[in-house]
């Protein structure tokens, strides 16, 4: 059940979808958020969405130097957080030429998960200064090449993450030199159950870790996921949502998402001790079950979640 009482959150990839959605219906509850966007246009969007009833702190997640400044006078502040919602998630489907971080980092992993792993890092201390703390990852079900999504493309697996051993510079975690910019986007979303995996073992069961996902969400008001593209088909884009959304109904709506995503913020019967994994899973058109589940064998990989953060933690050292 959801408590009555006001709830401190902390939320990226709040600006749009389905986090903004999320974030105004915890807003219209009376809980207080705290959103990081990328720029002051976006959080001027984001506060006229919102009616003003939000802070709003301007921090770009591809630069990693940003990121450590803002948890910085987050810390300084000392708000204890009720809840670390690292929901942004960037995606540029069909593109074959990597973009860069301001680190020169693979913008994929960049924003998707290495500024997270520095989000989470750092603010552990407000995390446990609150009564009932949790941290809310939104991952996908294409992590899994055994899902719907998954099996679409080239599958989600990092190797021997060869690629972070490289560091800057490198365009796949794999190692591979070819990039792909839905894989890429795949194996982020695969480094986000990791993510959540080796916090939860560094926390030892102490604070709950929810990775989730929303299921396939494209809304009628914007590209939904083709949105970061710059290879975009308007004809192409238009076509698919309509059979996906309309004619096969495979879709959630973004408003039952952003309930999602409010309730694994806020709903004390979710935030059960240690990892979880939800999935908002497709049962037949136009029905949807929410419901634990299990990851991919490699998103279980506990050794391979151990070696993305100590080596996550490297490449960052040596920025």
């Amino acid at each position: 059940m959801a408590s009555a009482e006001p709830r401190r959150l902390l939320l990226t990839g709040a600006s749009s979808g389905i986090g903004l959605e999320a974030a105004k219906q915890m807003a219209a509850r009376g809980h207080a958020l705290t959103i990081v966007c990328r720029n002051q246009a976006r959080a001027d969007h984001t506060l006229r969405t919102l009616s003003g009833a939000a802070q709003i702190l301007i921090c770009d997640l591809a630069d990693l130097d940003a990121v450590q400044v803002t948890t910085a006078q987050l810390l300084e502040q000392g708000v204890p957080l009720d809840a670390l919602v690292l929901n942004a998630g960037l995606q540029y489907t069909g593109e074959r030429q990597p973009r860069w971080s301001v680190q020169g980092i693979e913008l994929t992993f960049a924003v998707n998960q290495l500024a997270h792993q520095v989000m989470a890092t750092a603010l552990l201390p407000l995390l446990r200064a609150a009564s009932r703390p949790r941290v809310v990852i939104t991952a996908s079900e294409v992590h899994n090449p055994d899902s719907g999504g998954g099996r679409v493309g080239k599958p989600a697996g990092l190797g021997d993450l060869s690629g972070l051993d490289h560091g800057v510079g490198a365009p796949m975690l794999d190692g591979s030199a070819v990039f792909d910019g839905d894989k890429a986007y795949k194996d982020s979303k695969l480094c986000n159950v990791l993510l959540a995996r080796e916090l939860n073992r560094r926390l030892a069961g102490t604070i709950p870790v929810m990775a989730w996902s929303p299921g396939l969400v494209i809304a009628r008001d914007s590209g939904g996921f083709f949105r970061y593209s710059r290879q975009q088909n308007p004809l192409g884009m238009a076509a698919f949502a309509f059979v996906a959304r309309d004619l096969l109904r495979l879709t959630e709506s973004l408003p039952r998402a952003g309930e999602l995503l409010a309730e694994l913020c806020l709903d004390d019967a979710l935030a059960t001790p240690g990892f979880s994994y939800r999935s908002n899973q497709l049962l037949r058109p136009g029905v949807h079950r929410f419901e634990p589940v299990d990851t991919s064998a490699e998103a279980a990989d506990l050794a391979k979640a151990a070696a993305l953060w100590n080596g996550s933690e490297a490449l960052l050292a040596s920025l």
